[in-house]
C-alpha cells in the first residue's frame, strides 16, 4: 500500500510511557521482543527510559521459547518485569510450560499489534498470566487503550462507525504529506482526533474494536466482514490460528477463503459454525490447511502472502 512516515513529537512517546507505567501498577523492566523500528518495540525503549531500567532483549533471527526465557533470566530481581509481544508470540509461549512459568511472574504481558483471539487471551489468564489487550497505532504513539479503555490522556469517540482516538500521544501527521494529514487527523473544539479506519462501538466506556472498515467485502450485493468471520473462526476447535482474506468469484464478485494452520479437526463444522453465526454469506469457500501461517517481521499475518495462497489453491 501507501508507504506513511508518522512524525511523533518526543512528548507524545513520553506521554505514552508515563500512561503505560500507570496503567500496569508501576515501573517495570522489560523484555524486548519487537523490532524496535515498530511502534511497540520503541516503546518498550521508551518505558525503559522512563522507569530507568535497562530492557533484556530476546536475540537471534526469529523469537522462539527458548531465546524469550534467556532474555528473562537476565531480569532483576529488584524490579517487576513486563513483555510486549503480539498473539502469535504469545502462543508460542503459552506452548511451552517453561515459558508459562516465566510469563506467571510478570506484572503484565502486553498484546497487540493485530486483534487477539478470545481463546488465546483466555488460555494466558487460565495460565495465571497477566494478559492486558493493547490498541492503538503509529499515530497514537502505539497503544493507548487497554482492555477496551483509554490510558492517561487518551480519549475515544465513534464517529459514523468509525474509531477516532485523541489526547496527548498523536502524531503530528505525516512527513511531507499534507493532504493525507489533513484527511486523517481532525480538529474538534481544539482537539486533534486521529481517523483509525476501524470499526468500532462503545459498551458504555468500553471500546470495542469491529475490525477494519476496508476489510468489509461485498459478496453478492452483501457486506461481509472478514474480521468477524476470523473472529468466530477462531473459537473452533483446530481454527485458533486462523486468517480470512477475500478472492475473486464469478458469480458474487468476491468470497472470503480462510487458511489456517496445523491439521483439522472438523473443518466443516467450523464452516457451519460461521454459518450459523454471520449467515451463508459469511461462510468461507473452504479453510486452506498450512503448517504455520506467513508473518510479516512484525509477527502480524502477512496478508498479501495469505492472498496470494488463497488465490492459488484450487476450489473444492
Amino acid at each position: 500500500g501507501r508507504p506513511k512516515r508518522v512524525v511523533l513529537p518526543a512528548d507524545a512517546v513520553l506521554a505514552s510511557a508515563a500512561a503505560s507505567e500507570s496503567a500496569l501498577g508501576g515501573p517495570a523492566q522489560w523484555v524486548l521482543a519487537l523490532p524496535v523500528h515498530y511502534i511497540a518495540g520503541l516503546n518498550v525503549l521508551a518505558r525503559s527510559l522512563s522507569a530507568e531500567t535497562a530492557p533484556v532483549a530476546v536475540r537471534g533471527a526469529h523469537f522462539n521459547a527458548e531465546a524469550f526465557i534467556a532474555a528473562a533470566r537476565e531480569l532483576s530481581d529488584e524490579t517487576p518485569h513486563a513483555t510486549a509481544l503480539v498473539p502469535a508470540q504469545l502462543a508460542t509461549l503459552l506452548d511451552d510450560p517453561a515459558a508459562r512459568d516465566v510469563l506467571r511472574g510478570f506484572q503484565a504481558v502486553l498484546v497487540g499489534g493485530q486483534a487477539t483471539p478470545g481463546p488465546l487471551a483466555e488460555r494466558a489468564r487460565e495460565a495465571g498470566i497477566r494478559v492486558v489487550r493493547s490498541y492503538g497505532s503509529s499515530e497514537t504513539s502505539g497503544g493507548c487503550v487497554y482492555d477496551g479503555r483509554p490510558i492517561g490522556g487518551a480519549r475515544v469517540r465513534i464517529v459514523d462507525g468509525e474509531v477516532q482516538l485523541g489526547g496527548t500521544t498523536i502524531a503530528d501527521g505525516y512527513l511531507d504529506d499534507p493532504v493525507l494529514t489533513a484527511e486523517r487527523f481532525v480538529s474538534d473544539d481544539g482537539i486533534r482526533w486521529f481517523r483509525t479506519a476501524d470499526a468500532g462501538e462503545l459498551d458504555g466506556e468500553v471500546l470495542r474494536v469491529l475490525g477494519r472498515r476496508d476489510d468489509v467485502i461485498v459478496s453478492g450485493g452483501v457486506k461481509v466482514s472478514l474480521a468477524a468471520i476470523e473472529e468466530v473462526l477462531r473459537a473452533q476447535p483446530g481454527c485458533a490460528d486462523a486468517a480470512v482474506v477475500a478472492v475473486a468469484h464469478a458469480r458474487w464478485g468476491e468470497r472470503p477463503v480462510a487458511i489456517a494452520a496445523g491439521a483439522p479437526v472438523d473443518d466443516d463444522a467450523a464452516l457451519a459454525a460461521v454459518a450459523d453465526a454471520l449467515g451463508a454469506v459469511g461462510r468461507p469457500e473452504r479453510i486452506i490447511r498450512v503448517a504455520t501461517l506467513p508473518l510479516l517481521p512484525s509477527g502480524k499475518p502477512d496478508r498479501r502472502a495469505l492472498a496470494a495462497l488463497a488465490a492459488a489453491a484450487p476450489a473444492g
